[in-house]
């Protein structure tokens, strides 16, 4: 594993951890405000749903991943239901990777727009994501881009964009709703099939979304090689070199995954 805050001296908002059979991340989202609504802060959003979900995983091999994800959802939403605005649209939230290994398959999950690579031993790798966040963003970037930042039709076009969250037809994150659960990118397939997997925040998915210095088999022959930090290191500097500025990045690289 492998994770870096955007920048020394600001929190690292991503999560991850793994047990024996299941790996979790868990990239916390959070815009200007949210201190106002929850006292706790996307960090400890992050932290406590991914805690909670490696908690789940250990005990639990009998419901699904979406099941799971429900769960903890509500667990951390009860929380801080009693101090803290949960159900404001700008209260903490995240998006969530989740692997599992269980009678011979691999289980995986993805909520929001981080990213899951399944390394397949023959053939390309299987890209596991949920671009429906991205999709509709990008609908209203020209709009935004346009008005003056800090105006009336600025934060009209923030709102506009914040109601699609965890609504029909729009996108969905884990939050204070544990239904956004029943919404999630969810597979599975034989584990004699696959030589590897990696989940990422999508700081680190920039390496080939945003900036394409290599595409995802790519990416799995540098993690092979290099290790997680080394994709690390090339989208800090990408971003430097694009004076674009940077994001979390984390990565969870399992390998020898027939063995667990």
């Amino acid at each position: 594993m492998a994770s870096a805050a955007a920048w020394a001296g600001r929190a690292n908002e991503d999560f991850t951890g793994a047990v024996p059979t299941a790996a979790v991340l868990v990239d916390g989202a959070g815009i200007p405000g949210t201190e106002s609504i929850c006292r706790h802060g996307v960090a400890w959003y992050a932290g406590r749903l991914g805690g909670s979900l490696l908690s789940l995983l250990s005990l639990v091999r009998d419901r699904s991943l979406s099941a799971l994800l429900a769960e903890a959802i509500e667990q951390v939403t009860d929380d801080h239901r009693d101090t803290c605005d949960v159900a404001d649209p700008i209260s903490p939230s995240a998006t969530v990777a989740m692997l599992r290994l269980s009678d011979g398959l691999i289980e995986h999950l993805v909520l929001g727009d981080s990213v899951l690579v399944l390394d397949r031993a023959d053939g390309a790798p299987l890209v596991v994501s949920d671009p429906r966040e991205v999709i509709i963003s990008q609908s209203y970037q020209p709009a935004i881009e346009a008005a003056a930042e800090g105006s009336d039709e600025y934060h009209r076009l923030l709102g506009d964009l914040r109601a699609n969250r965890n609504q029909p037809g729009g996108f969905w994150v884990a939050k204070d709703d544990a239904r956004a659960a029943d919404e999630a990118i969810t597979g599975s397939c034989p584990i004699s099939e696959l030589t590897g997997a990696v989940l990422l925040s999508n700081g680190a998915g920039r390496i080939v979304d945003r900036f394409g210095l290599t595409d995802w088999p790519g990416v799995m022959t540098v993690l092979a090689s290099s290790g997680p930090a080394e994709i690390i290191h090339r989208v800090r500097q990408a971003e430097a070199r694009h004076a674009v500025a940077a994001d979390d990045a984390t990565i969870a690289y399992c390998t020898d995954l027939g063995k667990a």
